[in-house]
């Protein structure tokens, strides 16, 4: 599963134990890159809370946040998240052929011009954070993004990549 111990949901007590329940709800399993969230319980809580408010997020749509994860793991190739997203697109009705065009250039991705904007900015500055900067902020704000749409489109790119970083490191296998 990976490198590091984690709770299984049948051994999942307290607070670990209800985050599992709640992902079963409402996914109907427990993927292998939140088990190994377990090891630390505040990490668990940090990623279930995130993915919570991207899902319901007030302006931005969830398709956005799934193609940024799906970008940002296939330039920085995370196998596990790859797939994962894929997956996620595909049941929210994209072809495959569809989800290869976006990996081979984003800018094909099926979004409005805000939230492309804001997917074409954070990959960016996820790959090369010193050459983002006021000129791209400005860009972002004629198209109608928020300052606050701005940060969570980067800080959902970033965390990805740290994501990335954990998942290929720790060797977490794919779910299916």
């Amino acid at each position: 599963m990976s490198l590091l111990s984690v709770i299984e949901p049948e051994q999942a007590e307290g607070e670990v134990a209800a985050i599992y329940a709640s992902t079963m709800e409402a996914i109907g399993m427990i993927p292998n890159a939140m088990k190994v969230q377990s090891v630390n319980p505040m990490a668990l809580r940090t990623m279930a809370e995130m993915i919570g408010y991207v899902v319901n997020h007030p302006s931005l749509s969830p398709a956005l946040f799934t193609i940024i994860r799906l970008a940002v793991s296939t330039d920085h190739s995370c196998a596990y998240c790859v797939t994962t997203n894929k997956g996620i697109l595909m049941s929210e009705g994209m072809s495959l052929e569809q989800i290869d065009a976006i990996q081979a250039d984003p800018s094909q991705a099926p979004l409005n011009a805000k939230e492309k904007a804001l997917l074409l900015y954070t990959l960016k500055a996820v790959n090369a954070s010193n050459e983002v900067g006021e000129q791209e902020i400005a860009a972002l704000r004629e198209v109608g993004a928020t300052d606050i749409e701005i940060f969570d489109a980067l800080q959902h790119g970033a965390h990805q990549l740290a994501g990335d970083v954990m998942i290929n490191a720790l060797k977490v296998e794919n779910d299916f």
